[in-house]
């Protein structure tokens, strides 16, 4: 018994890691010198329209900042980019079904001919959250650059939908500028 426990670590391993990820997609306007941006502030009304809790949104401006910050951008009352936000979450539901027993030829391990050892099923519901984020040029009120990351939230605690938050805004924005230097 203690072996067949073993084998179904590595199944509930990959099942947190695959939840855990980010997936990030961006896409940009090619004629655009993003060199040229130093300064941003946030495009309240695009802010205002997020379907998300005040205080998410504040962890997420909070976020943004601190990855702008780091790349040499700075808030400005006079910015040369806007950055707006939107979210959109739903429900999602994993089934595995884990076969596992002993069968002729096949030994310890995955048997669809399974002689005793054990039957699995695993249901495991979640919410999927897609985050966009939006880089508007101030100027021509232009889209420029936006980045979506879809993955797993976390609810569980305060601390860890924090750590989740930032950890979606970081993956995003290593994504701008586009083509930057690594």
């Amino acid at each position: 018994m203690k072996k067949i426990k073993l084998l179904f670590l590595p199944i509930v391993a990959l099942l947190i890691t695959s939840c855990s990820s980010v997936r990030v997609m961006t896409d940009y306007d090619t004629q655009t010198d993003f060199n040229q941006y130093k300064t941003f502030a946030f495009y309240k009304t695009g802010i205002d329209k997020a379907q998300v809790s005040d205080l998410d949104k504040k962890r997420i401006m909070r976020a943004i900042e601190t990855e702008l910050s780091a790349k040499g951008m700075t808030k400005s009352a006079t910015p040369d980019v806007l950055v707006s936000l939107f979210t959109k979450s739903r429900e999602r539901i994993n089934i595995n079904d884990n076969n596992v027993g002993w069968g002729v030829g096949y030994g310890w391990g995955w048997n669809p001919w399974m002689w005793g050892g054990a039957n699995q099923l695993n249901v495991n519901k979640y919410t999927e959250g897609t985050l966009f984020l939006d880089i508007i040029d101030a100027k021509d009120k232009q889209l420029v650059w936006q980045g979506i990351g879809t993955g797993a939230l976390s609810t569980s605690s305060v601390e860890k939908k924090d750590a989740r938050i930032k950890k979606f805004v970081a993956e995003i924005m290593a994504k701008y500028p586009p083509n930057a230097k690594k």
